[in-house]
């Protein structure tokens, strides 16, 4: 038994190194974001996890452009398999700008040299709004958009009203199993949402009409939100152009189907009339922020494990509470950190109904008469690992994916370049340390823009993350704490030295800014290298430590 059993989980990690980074759905990517008055230092946050495949980040400096020149329109943007200057295939042509800004470049892109940062959550639509590339003239992606922002604009009003043009003229085109999309855009200043659906097949860009259905909202300084794959856009003040935009047919659009009839006196609830009705992939989530950063606002539902409410296996599918409960954002009761953000996107909800570490088949004999949790427990466990022993596929916040996340912190007491920080994990916040990357950094180590997910390297930083990652399956409960042990030492030190590292870049930046941006460079560059360094011994200290011999 012990020999069947050793080859089994020596199986697992084989197979694992080459699959896990592959395995996902179109349902991941969680946003957070904190107003300037609601964040703890006063910085505007913006945060999205489980990105895209292509974790490659890379600089895309700032460029001239003749008079009259046209900016190619890419389709497969995501696509990680690709040279990193190839953006995918040019399926149209926007007029270019004169002059670009220099931005970090990704699967969805999020954050420029001015401190603009754009976090993307792919959304669900009415299936009669879904379209397909082969089908459809619509040619503008969301992480098309979100470059294209970057490249030109310094400002989260300015470009929302962008994205929100560009989408109307040359229409929306999902690249996510044809749904829809939500962006949340940051500045020093302030933050908006904007949601943006399909208007289905047979548009045709001659006709006048918008290619899109969109609708934008200005989020209170004061205010904290998260958008977990569903619309979370409410009633829409259209002539209140301080704090909404919209299409011109963000409305008559659902008149013209039947969606919405203006005669019973009703509101018209964005969220209600586009998303269909939501399943508990999103309002767990949802249900996890709010009850923890405003428990006081109002009778969340039960769902710590101490309430004893388990509701069955098929509780992760099941519709559940209405999403009218959750606001669009919230005052928190206690001001949140970028620290509190990171904790939050590792989140595995630990604690509640939803820790799949808590199901009763990972529970053993204890010797005692008793039971106790297996060291193999796992808060993701793999697909096989879910079959063998009948474990529920909720989703956990933290994803074990081969993918990034982000948080972009957006200071307005600092120059931009100093300003800014993009903090970076690559395959799994939750075993993956956050990275700065200052706004003013000129260029990206190698190795965190090195990566080939049907190529093992150790010269690339999210394959020795992912490494690190599968090999706890051996001894999970246990081998958690390794990575811990120096993750947290390792991200401690790159919080502790902020002010330090901003002082010096300052100083430098009043005389020579041009020797601020190296040294913000040279210095983002030894994190990235110290994160390859530190997870290639790791792994090698993880074999040796719960090697199947011992």
């Amino acid at each position: 038994m012990k020999k069947y059993f050793r080859a089994y989980l020596g199986g697992i990690l084989m197979s694992l190194l080459l699959l896990s980074a592959t395995e996902t759905d179109s349902y991941s990517c969680t946003i957070i974001a904190v107003g300037k008055k609601a964040s703890a230092d006063g910085s505007v946050i913006v945060s999205h996890t489980d990105c895209g495949a292509d974790n490659r980040i890379r600089v895309v400096h700032g460029r001239s452009f003749r008079e009259g020149e046209m900016a190619p329109v890419h389709w497969g943007i995501q696509d990680v398999d690709r040279p990193l200057d190839d953006f995918g295939d040019v399926i149209g042509h926007i007029p270019q700008v004169a002059k670009t800004y220099t931005y970090f470049h990704s699967a969805y892109p999020h954050m420029n040299e001015h401190q603009l940062a754009i976090a993307e959550s792919t959304t669900s639509q009415r299936a009669e709004l879904r379209i397909s590339r082969d089908a459809c003239k619509q040619i503008i992606t969301v992480e098309q958009a979100q470059a294209f922002a970057l490249q030109r604009y310094t400002s989260a009003r300015e470009a929302t009203a962008f994205i929100g043009n560009l989408m109307s003229v040359y229409g929306f085109l999902p690249s996510c199993q044809g749904e829809s999309e939500t962006l949340v855009i940051g500045d020093p200043e302030e933050i908006w949402i904007f949601e943006v659906f399909s208007v289905g097949p047979g548009w045709d860009p001659e006709s006048g009409e918008p290619g899109a259905i969109w609708a934008a909202q200005r989020i209170p300084d004061d205010h904290a939100l998260i958008v977990a794959n569903w619309a979370i856009i409410k009633e829409v003040d259209a002539a209140d152009t301080l704090n909404f935009m919209v299409s011109a047919n963000y409305q008559q659009f659902a008149i013209d189907r039947g969606w919405y009839n203006p005669g019973l006196n009703e509101p018209f609830i964005w969220q209600d009339v586009y998303a269909p009705l939501p399943r508990e992939w999103a309002t767990s989530r949802l249900w996890l922020f709010y009850s923890t950063c405003a428990p006081g606002y109002r009778d969340w539902p039960k769902r710590s494990l101490e309430d004893g409410h388990m509701m069955g296996y098929n509780q992760y599918i099941q519709y559940v509470e209405p999403l009218s409960i959750y606001p669009t954002s919230i005052s928190p009761e206690k001001k949140i950190s970028v620290r509190d953000v990171m904790a939050f996107q590792r989140s595995t909800f630990e604690g509640t109904i939803y820790d799949k570490t808590e199901d009763y088949d990972w529970y053993v004999p204890d010797g005692k008469g008793g039971m106790k949790k297996s060291p193999l427990a796992t808060p993701f466990p793999t697909r096989d690992m879910r079959e063998l022993l009948d474990i529920n596929n909720r989703r956990n916040v933290a994803r074990p994916m081969g993918y990034y996340g982000m948080i972009a912190q957006l200071r307005d007491w600092l120059p931009d370049p100093i300003g800014g920080i993009y903090w970076v994990f690559l395959d799994n916040a939750y075993t993956s340390p956050y990275v700065p990357i200052y706004a003013g950094t000129r260029e990206i180590a190698d190795c965190y823009k090195n990566y080939d997910p049907s190529a093992y390297s150790n010269k690339s930083a999210c394959w020795a993350i992912d490494f690190v990652d599968n090999l706890l399956y051996l001894k999970w409960q246990e081998a958690i704490k390794d990575v811990w042990k120096v993750r947290e030492p390792l991200e401690s030190r790159l919080f502790s030295e902020r002010e330090k590292i901003d002082s010096e870049a300052l100083a430098l930046y009043r005389d020579r800014p041009d020797r601020a941006l190296q040294y913000l460079t040279a210095y983002t560059k030894a994190n990235m290298e110290a994160v390859l360094t530190m997870y290639n011994d790791l792994h090698d200290r993880l074999i040796v430590k719960y090697s199947n011999s011992r």
